[in-house]
């Protein structure tokens, strides 16, 4: 009778699984891709739900999908689509994003943040506070960016990063309108500068590619050294983004409705016409 009542239980929680739909948003870790994370979070509910992956079986497909990736060294939001919420994940790509950003000056590295390799080092002591506020002021607004070489864009459907790290030769993508809805520097301890939580952000922006230019017009070089989403759309890393020890299926449940008001009741952004390849919504399916 026991084992009875366990396997019930247990299909009602794969009942409850298959049937959550909507976006929620998860605290992504320093180190993991952004693809890890989601694996691991889909294979976190398909034990707690007892389900075996079967690939023959259409009606274990679990959709689930992330709306915009975060760099592995990168931490802070998430935003996961599941179930019917996975075709949502498009509007994340072209929302509005927040980050706080810790940047280096005196170096540069091949990844534009603490993971690569130095390519160059210049002196930084004539950079005063002023300046930094000065050069931020020109990077306000709607501005023209190359993004970076290591990245999520892909050349003949293969990731830059890809490609770079096989030691092939890559050519930088042409600069491309983005726009940053405000920038403010927080603290400045050279040769360490923190740019505030309301470096505010259109999609396709890379943060990484603001401090790089950032040094280069301060007639130095400069690298992240930190870097947090915290906010992505209208969701929040302190509201919203769940902790990986609520990564389950009742926690999941609670998020998307508290999700799906909060998407309804999210005011709409004029957005750039412009294209995001370097951010794509990866969905992900059991077949």
């Amino acid at each position: 009778m026991a084992g009875e009542a366990g396997g019930a239980a247990l299909g009602r929680a794969a009942d409850k699984l298959f049937s959550l739909s909507g976006l929620f948003a998860v605290r992504k870790p320093k180190g993991p891709t952004s693809a890890a994370v989601l694996n691991l979070l889909k294979e976190r509910l398909l034990a707690e739900a007892g389900v075996q992956t079967n690939r023959n079986k259409r009606n274990q497909v679990l959709k689930i999908g992330h709306g915009g990736t975060l760099d592995s060294a990168a931490t802070g939001v998430l935003v996961v689509g599941i179930g019917k919420g996975t075709k949502m994940l498009g509007t994340m790509l072209a929302g509005s994003k927040k980050y706080t950003a810790i940047g280096m000056l005196g170096k540069a590295t091949d990844t534009l943040d603490a993971t690569g390799k130095v390519t160059e080092e210049k002196p930084y002591d004539q950079v005063t506070k002023g300046d930094l506020e000065n050069v931020l002021q020109k990077f306000t607004g709607d501005i023209m960016q190359v993004p970076p070489l290591y990245s999520a864009l892909k050349k003949d459907g293969e990731r830059l990063s890809s490609l770079m790290k096989r030691g092939e030769a890559v050519e930088a993508k042409p600069p491309r309108p983005v726009r940053v809805y405000s920038l403010s520097l927080q603290q400045f301890q050279p040769p360490l500068f923190t740019l505030g939580k309301d470096v505010e952000c259109s999609g396709g922006f890379y943060v990484r590619s603001l401090v790089n230019d950032i040094g280069k017009e301060l007639s130095t070089c400069a690298t992240v050294q930190e870097l947090t989403r915290t906010k992505q759309g209208p969701f929040t890393l302190e509201e919203h983004a769940l902790q990986e020890d609520k990564w389950t299926i009742d926690e999941i449940a609670r998020s998307l409705e508290h999700c799906t008001a909060l998407l309804l009741g999210e005011p709409a952004r004029k957005k750039l016409k412009t294209e995001h390849p370097g951010e794509t919504a990866v969905i992900c399916e059991d077949k």
